[in-house]
């Protein structure tokens, strides 16, 4: 019954996820969301969700929108 991913990735998919986003590509493709939802067990949906709430956390950090837009915004 309980076949759902939990909401909250585990330590050891947070460090995949991490290390994609700072080593590899903030802004990753759809065919490198597959690979990394893939290697951490996650589904494509989650991983992009990941991927769009800690880009909007750096954007913040680093003093950007959290929105992603042009440059010339």
């Amino acid at each position: 019954m309980a076949t759902e991913q939990p909401a909250v990735p585990t330590e050891e998919q947070l460090e995949i996820l991490e290390y994609n986003f700072c080593k590899v590509d903030k802004h990753p493709d759809a065919t490198t969301l597959c690979l990394i939802a893939a290697e951490t067990g996650l589904s494509e949906e989650q991983t992009r969700k990941w991927f769009k709430q800690r880009l909007a956390e750096w954007r913040k950090s680093e003093g950007l929108p959290s929105e992603s837009g042009s440059v010339r915004d």
